[in-house]
C-alpha cells in the first residue's frame, strides 16, 4: 500500500517535530542522565529531543531530513520504522557503557541508528547491485566513523566551528543499536521488499 511507503519519513517527522516541541523545555527534564535512567525512563526517548544550542538543533533537523529523503528513497516500511523505534532508546542505554557522560541530548545517536538500519535495509532487499552497493558503503561508511571518533576515549569532544560537545559515544551507541534493531526485527520483513 501507498501509505507504507511514508511510514519512514512519517517517523522523521515524528522525530524532528519532538526535538522542535522539546526546545523551550528546561533540558534537565529532558536529557539523558545514567543516575536517572532507572527512576526516569522517558529520558530513554526523550533525551533524543534535547539539543544544547540552535545549531545543534539546526542540524540534527538537517540530519531528519536528509535520513527521511534516503529512507523514502530506500523504500523503507514498517518493519524499517519498527526496528528504528526499538532502537531508539537502545541508542540510549548504550550510553552505560560510556560512566563518564553524566548528561546527553540531542538526535544524532538516533540518527546513526536509523542510517545503520537503512544501509541494512538496502543491503538485504536492495532491488538491485546499485542499492546493495549503496546499503554497504553506507554501513562501511558508520563504521568508519565511530572509529575515527574513538568513542572509546573521553566522554566528549569540542570541535571547530560548532557550539556544543561532541559525544562520540552516543554516535557509536546509535550505530551498535540499529544493527541490533535490524536483526531482531527488520531482517524479518519478507525478503522481496513488501511491509508487514
Amino acid at each position: 500500500m501507498t501509505w507504507r511507503r511514508w511510514a519512514w519519513p512519517a517517523a522523521c517527522a515524528v522525530a524532528a517535530t519532538g526535538a522542535l516541541l522539546a526546545w523551550p523545555v528546561p533540558r534537565e527534564t529532558l536529557d539523558w542522565q545514567p543516575a536517572l535512567a532507572v527512576s526516569q525512563p522517558w529520558r530513554l526517548l526523550t533525551a533524543a529531543w534535547v539539543h544544547w544550542s540552535a545549531r545543534h538543533l539546526a542540524m540534527n533537523l538537517a540530519g531528519c531530513a536528509l535520513i527521511a529523503l534516503l529512507g523514502w528513497r530506500a523504500r523503507a516500511g514498517v518493519p524499517a520504522v519498527r526496528a528504528w523505534a526499538l532502537a531508539w532508546p537502545l541508542s540510549q542505554m548504550g550510553l552505560l557503557a560510556q560512566p563518564a557522560l553524566k548528561h546527553y541530548g540531542g538526535l544524532s545517536g538516533v540518527l546513526h541508528a536509523a542510517a545503520a538500519i537503512l544501509g541494512c535495509h538496502l543491503l538485504a532487499r536492495g532491488a538491485d547491485s546499485r542499492s546493495r552497493a549503496i546499503g554497504a558503503l553506507l554501513v562501511v561508511g558508520l563504521a568508519a566513523k565511530v572509529l575515527s571518533e574513538a568513542p572509546w576515549g573521553e566522554a566528549t569532544r569540542r570541535v571547530d566551528g560548532w557550539d556544543f560537545l561532541l559525544a562520540p559515544a552516543a554516535h557509536a551507541s546509535g550505530v551498535l543499536a540499529g544493527l541490533l534493531a535490524w536483526a531482531l526485527i527488520g531482517r524479518r520483513a519478507d525478503p522481496a521488499g513488501h511491509d508487514a
